[in-house]
């Protein structure tokens, strides 16, 4: 059995819904497909789809084997594609993930250039708050906030990015500024997290003397967006990366507060997975995000914002 044969015929059954599905898009007989699916049940020694006349599903191992898969024979075009002497144009689908309001606001206003320049690339861009896992889920570059962890991912830093408190006048004017860290206890704070409780907000410009206050809420939302639009109403103190709140600091409707004890900048970087660092498509891509960010640096010239 041609094992990556049979695996193509197995992502081709899920993403179809059915075999009969599959073998009419591959094309190839019912017959070869369901032969093609049992022997790699065999090979691996597990049920993979649970089969009625209605529906097909995947079972545990099933879906693990179709995440990697997927990915193994996306990995084998885009090798195919960098070797081959016919491919001087970068082709095909781009998956990139980034911070949500990251990719609405600095991202996806590039696409338009990106995509004029390399006509036969289209690009899904995932916009998402949360660490993402590469290869399950198929991204081939991925901007990520924050110090990285040990991994095999290949990593290459774009910017350094500050994180600043802040409130609306009004907000000040009613409960007053604090002028430390520890008097934040005493005030609302809008805190970004998927799941209420305990939020830990980081102070101090060294890293080795740095101190966390311990805060306890008083409104948790998973959109920056919305905990901007929250503060600017008067609601509470935020804490959000600067550069998000560039036009309202400028125009006033927010203020930057406890300026002398804000931490270190917070590092952003552009990751790729190894085997994919080579690929046109992925190196087409960042080559033009560091071009474009040279001319016009989308997280810097905050620091004139004083404020306090």
């Amino acid at each position: 059995m041609d094992q990556l044969a049979a695996m193509a015929t197995f992502v081709r059954v899920v993403d179809a819904g059915s075999l009969s599905a599959a073998a009419r898009s591959l094309p190839s007989s019912l017959t070869s497909v369901s032969r093609q699916i049992s022997e790699l049940e065999q090979q691996f020694g597990t049920r993979l789809l649970l089969r009625t006349t209605r529906q097909l599903a995947l079972t545990d191992d099933g879906r693990i084997l179709y995440e990697r898969a997927k990915g193994i024979l996306g990995e084998l075009k885009e090798l195919e594609a960098a070797l081959s002497r016919e491919h001087h144009q970068p082709s095909g689908r781009l998956r990139i993930s980034t911070p949500s309001l990251m990719g609405r606001l600095v991202i996806a206003p590039l696409l338009d250039e990106f995509l004029r320049r390399f006509p036969s690339l289209c690009v899904d861009l995932l916009l998402v708050d949360r660490a993402v896992d590469m290869v399950e889920e198929d991204i081939h570059l991925w901007l990520r906030v924050g110090h990285l962890p040990d991994s095999q991912l290949v990593a290459r830093k774009l910017a350094d990015l500050q994180m600043i408190v802040c409130a609306s006048p009004a907000y000040l004017e009613r409960r007053g500024t604090p002028q430390a860290p520890a008097d934040l206890k005493h005030h609302d704070c809008l805190v970004f997290s998927d799941t209420p409780g305990i939020a830990h907000w980081r102070f101090g410009r060294d890293p080795k003397a740095e101190y966390r206050i311990r805060l306890f809420g008083r409104v948790w939302v998973n959109s920056l967006d919305a905990l901007v639009t929250a503060a600017r109403g008067g609601a509470g103190i935020v804490r959000v990366p600067s550069w998000q709140v560039e036009a309202e600091l400028a125009e006033g409707r927010l203020r930057r507060i406890l300026r002398k004890h804000e931490p270190a900048p917070t590092p952003l970087h552009m990751l790729f997975q190894p085997s994919r660092l080579a690929s046109p498509k992925t190196r087409a891509f960042a080559d033009f995000l560091i071009q474009h960010w040279r001319k016009s640096d989308p997280f810097g010239g905050f620091d004139h914002y004083e404020n306090d």
